[in-house]
């Protein structure tokens, strides 16, 4: 199972507790992780505030050079397809090929209200800029061209968050992996077999990933969390259940604070990645 790591915290309130992000995914890179993760919201709100995701994901391109990157995730219902395909295909290119692209559907009605998308809309929104997206980074005779190719064949992978069968069926027509959040075994185990029976004969040929919330040992959780992180006692033993049941990339989340994140990530790269 691949690991990966969320470099800022889970959820800051104060703007000051994202300065040491671009730092803190060279120290991942260096510790070993196999990529970072950044999510992004339009507007401030229960998540605390964060950055643009593109923006920051390509400020860590630039000073890193081998590990992925990944957008966990963007709302495709609010992004223009054009723009978003361009901004994709321009970060893996000047990534030379380390971005993944993550994207959901959405679930705050205020980000919907104030871009002036109908919220009632946003699976079959998501699912048409999906297509669209796909099609720019594979041209066609005779179909407008985005300003810059993608470097990865047939564009970055696409990492589709969602449990619903609508989700489901997305993630097989648009994705290279199926992306969950504080999936567990039972989880997972569900998840691959509603996507066996919604392909049908086809072989789905997707991973699993999933963002998983670990609070190291010894270390004081910061985050108000609506359930229990993996503690760290048990988070080989955990995640390696999760390996066991199917998960093929595990993002982790750390709910401590700005200043701790440094020594909670290197806790992670010396207990979790040898055993995982």
């Amino acid at each position: 199972m691949r690991v990966g790591i969320a470099p800022h915290q889970l959820w800051p309130a104060d703007p000051r507790d994202l300065d040491g992000v671009v730092p803190n995914a060279v120290l991942a890179e260096r510790l070993g992780f196999d990529h970072v993760i950044a999510g992004s919201h339009v507007l401030a709100g229960d998540l605390g505030v964060t950055l643009d995701a593109i923006v920051l994901l390509s400020a860590i391109a630039g000073a890193t050079s081998h590990v992925r990157i990944v957008a966990s995730v963007l709302i495709a219902p609010l992004n223009h397809p054009y723009v978003l395909a361009h901004q994709a295909a321009s970060l893996d290119a000047v990534s030379g090929g380390r971005f993944v692209l993550g994207v959901g559907t959405g679930w705050d009605t205020r980000e919907f209200a104030v871009l002036g998308v109908p919220f009632g809309e946003r699976g079959r929104r998501a699912d048409q800029n999906l297509a669209v997206m796909t099609s720019l980074w594979r041209p066609e005779p005779g179909q407008p061209s985005i300003g810059v190719p993608p470097v990865t064949p047939g564009g970055p992978p696409v990492w589709v968050g969602g449990h619903s069968d609508a989700a489901l069926r997305r993630a097989l027509r648009y994705g290279a992996a199926w992306h969950g959040s504080g999936a567990d075994p039972a989880m997972i185990v569900g998840v691959r077999k509603r996507l066996e029976v919604l392909a049908g004969d086809a072989p789905t040929g997707l991973e699993l990933t999933s963002v998983v919330f670990v609070l190291p040992a010894g270390f004081e959780q910061a985050a108000k969390l609506p359930f229990q992180p993996i503690s760290g006692e048990r988070a080989v033993e955990e995640l390696g259940r999760l390996a066991e049941a199917g998960l093929d990339v595990c993002s982790i989340w750390l709910p401590v604070t700005a200043a701790a994140l440094p020594d909670a990530m290197t806790w992670v790269a010396e207990e979790i990645i040898p055993a995982v």
